[in-house]
């Protein structure tokens, strides 16, 4: 059984390293964005969660959702959602009771004080989508290319995942 196939020569070398460069980017984007949320929890005295928790704060929004919602949608990846719950939970940023008609499952929904955090995560994002249309670093149309070619990776690794099997 051979583990390891050395790489395929098809893919053109100057788009096989655009796109590694594109990957880093991406995975440097998504710990900046955690390091600017830390730092306008800092800026703003929020001290005891830490940036993860604050964007489950964010997407949780207004929903009452279960852990496993949030763990299928991905966001999370790399990290503890149960334990992160749990702790949101303790500190009194989150409800949570068992579903009355799965008692295996929890649903979480955001306290007074969860719903605060939330706003500060709301209007940090504001405030960015603001500067970067005002500094003319995107448009619409910038956002809708990004988004629509981030859609496409998105739905090409879905794909390689389902059908692995």
């Amino acid at each position: 059984m051979v583990l390891h196939s050395p790489p395929a020569k098809s893919a053109d070398q100057s788009f096989m390293a655009r796109y590694l460069d594109t990957l880093s980017l991406v995975e440097r984007l998504h710990r900046l964005l955690l390091d600017v949320i830390k730092d306008e929890f800092e800026r703003v005295g929020v001290l005891e969660i830490n940036a993860v928790q604050g964007l489950l704060l964010f997407n949780i929004g207004e929903h009452e959702v279960t852990a496993g919602e949030l763990k299928s949608r991905g966001y999370y990846q790399g990290s503890n959602v149960s334990y992160n719950l749990k702790k949101l939970v303790d500190m009194g940023y989150m409800h949570h009771e068992r579903c009355a008609m799965d008692r295996r499952a929890v649903r979480v929904r955001l306290t007074e004080r969860g719903r605060a955090v939330r706003d500060v995560v709301a209007d940090l994002f504001m405030r960015h989508a603001d500067g970067l249309q005002s500094k003319a670093v995107l448009d619409m149309d910038g956002v809708d290319t990004i988004a629509g070619a981030l859609k496409r990776v998105e739905r090409y690794w879905t794909d390689q995942i389902r059908y692995i099997y």
